[in-house]
């Protein structure tokens, strides 16, 4: 009878693995090829995106801001020529969405006038130009035009 001969794999069990997906290369010549990546290169990438990113952002935000700004501005302004005009000697009952004009008289009171300044013609008076307005529905006077001689 035969004796079975002992078989005695050639490969060194320190090279073989029972796991094969867990390595960190290849492990037959069918397996994808995995090279290592240079860990600086992606970093600076990464880092290029998100300050690109970051600062896109931060742009639109401070445009935001700066619309916010001007809007406040606007609404102050608002409120400063409201608080003039209703201090101011009005001989009539101003009606909403139309346009009257606010001149300071020689003794520094306001007046408010349906004449714009240059339908006085020749009876010049002795008022100064403030502000062109418009009466809005929430009763706050908007700015048309505005004496920028005057220190507001």
């Amino acid at each position: 009878m035969h004796k079975k001969e002992e078989f005695i794999n050639p490969i060194d069990k320190d090279k073989i693995t029972e796991n094969p997906g867990t390595l960190p290369y290849a492990h037959h010549t069918g397996s994808a090829l995995v090279k290592p990546e240079d860990q600086g290169k992606i970093k600076g990438r990464s880092l290029s995106a998100m300050e690109h990113q970051t600062d896109m952002q931060l742009h639109q935000i401070y445009e935001q801001m700066q619309l916010l700004a001007e809007q406040a501005k606007k609404l102050q302004n608002r409120k400063t020529i409201s608080e003039r005009i209703y201090t101011a000697e009005m001989r009539f009952e101003p009606i909403i969405n139309h346009i009257y004009f606010l001149y300071e008289k020689e003794n520094k009171s306001q007046l408010l006038s349906m004449i714009s300044p240059e339908q006085w013609g020749r009876s010049k008076n002795n008022y100064t130009f403030v502000a062109e307005v418009r009466l809005l529905a929430d009763h706050t006077w908007d700015i048309l035009r505005k004496n920028e001689e005057l220190d507001w």
